[in-house]
């Protein structure tokens, strides 16, 4: 009986120990104003992106869901609209496995809203395979698509005055490793996925250095998401029953995005890392200045590598009332502000698989 008692209170022990570090919960207490401001959420069709989406519907954004599947899209828009009684969340379609549906998605947002306060770069997976353009799944969306669909949209944002971009990372960030002469592990993948994004917002703040723009990367806690819903079977029969009885439920896991886009006074802080409501050291990999600007470098460098000369394409929005507007864009040279266009590099036809990424052999290996 005495052993039973005591391995019941170490279990109990761990289980407070992991509720009060691991699994912590927290409250955002910001509450700006957004009645009349607009709101982009990458994945905002599901967890950790569907719980922001409602409570900025609720506060009176205009919200707009970029996702890929319009069928979760709908789904969700009239989910927020029955428990907020908002009419103004709309559907854009976006892939970020594909740097033209990233185009495409930017063009027609242009073209079709006035305004933009929040870019919220929300969506990520953990999945083996590749993107359209050929490279590592994990790195192609949860960075390299967030990476371009920003440049593309920051002029926007600089327009409206005071906006901001959130980039979703993960404290998986600190395993996390990037070596432009070697290649990695596709298991490491995930985890240097979330140190780019970490990386990307530390030289983004910098790039915005005298504008109204200001940028925050975060940890939004160990969430119940789908973000795991690309795994194996096996690795979901382990994750699933601790996930259920430990992690956060997408509510939990949108206060540390809600702070950073609702809390005032926080500009100072632009460029930092955020987890539970509050700002955060990180290591010095993560804040590594050379390694921070040659990753954005590599970045462009990526793009005029996958991008043809001039493609039309079109773009599909849903608003509420089920109106289907079909816009046709043409993609444009030029991809970020910070810099002027640059001649196509020559590389070699067949690309390189190298740890989930890709490396182009006439500039640089990347992670």
């Amino acid at each position: 009986m005495f052993h039973l008692l005591l391995l019941a209170g170490v279990l109990l022990g761990g289980y407070i120990v992991l509720i009060q570090t691991l699994f912590k919960r927290s409250k955002c207490r910001g509450n700006a104003a957004m009645a009349g401001k607009t709101v982009v959420i990458t994945g905002g069709n599901t967890g950790i992106g569907k719980a922001t989406a409602l409570h900025l519907a609720r506060k009176g954004a205009r919200v707009i869901l970029a996702c890929r599947n319009r069928d979760k899209a709908e789904a969700a828009i009239a989910d927020i609209q029955q428990e907020t009684g908002s009419t103004d969340v709309l559907y854009m379609h976006l892939d970020l496995a594909s740097l033209k549906s990233v185009r495409c998605f930017a063009e027609t947002f242009l073209k079709t809203e006035s305004r933009l306060d929040l870019l919220i770069n929300n969506a990520g997976l953990v999945a083996d395979g590749r993107t359209e353009d050929g490279f590592g799944i994990e790195f192609g969306v949860n960075h390299l698509g967030h990476f371009l669909l920003t440049c593309l949209l920051l002029e926007r944002l600089k327009e409206a005055g005071g906006g901001r971009v959130i980039t979703l990372s993960s404290m998986a960030h600190r395993w996390g490793h990037i070596d432009f002469e070697v290649s990695s592990e596709r298991k490491t993948a995930y985890c240097n996925s979330k140190l780019c994004n970490v990386l990307f917002t530390h030289e983004l703040a910098k790039r915005l250095k005298g504008t109204n723009v200001t940028c925050y990367s975060l940890h939004p806690g160990v969430v119940r998401t789908e973000l795991s819903r690309h795994v194996s079977l096996w690795q979901k029969i382990f994750i699933e029953p601790v996930a259920r009885l430990l992690f956060l439920d997408p509510e939990a896991g949108a206060q540390t995005t809600l702070h950073c886009a609702l809390q005032e006074g926080i500009e100072p802080l632009s460029g930092r890392y955020f987890s539970c409501c509050a700002v955060q050291e990180v290591c010095a990999r993560a804040r590594d200045d050379a390694v921070a600007r040659k990753l954005w470098e590599v970045s462009e460098r990526l793009f005029q590598r996958a991008q043809t000369s001039v493609g039309n394409f079109s773009s599909e929005i849903r608003t509420p009332d089920e109106e289907r507007i079909n816009v046709c864009v043409v993609q444009k040279q030029h991809i970020c502000p910070f810099t002027e266009p640059q001649s196509e590099p020559q590389v070699t036809e067949e690309p390189v698989d190298c740890g989930g990424l890709l490396h182009f052999p006439h500039y640089t290996h990347i992670l």
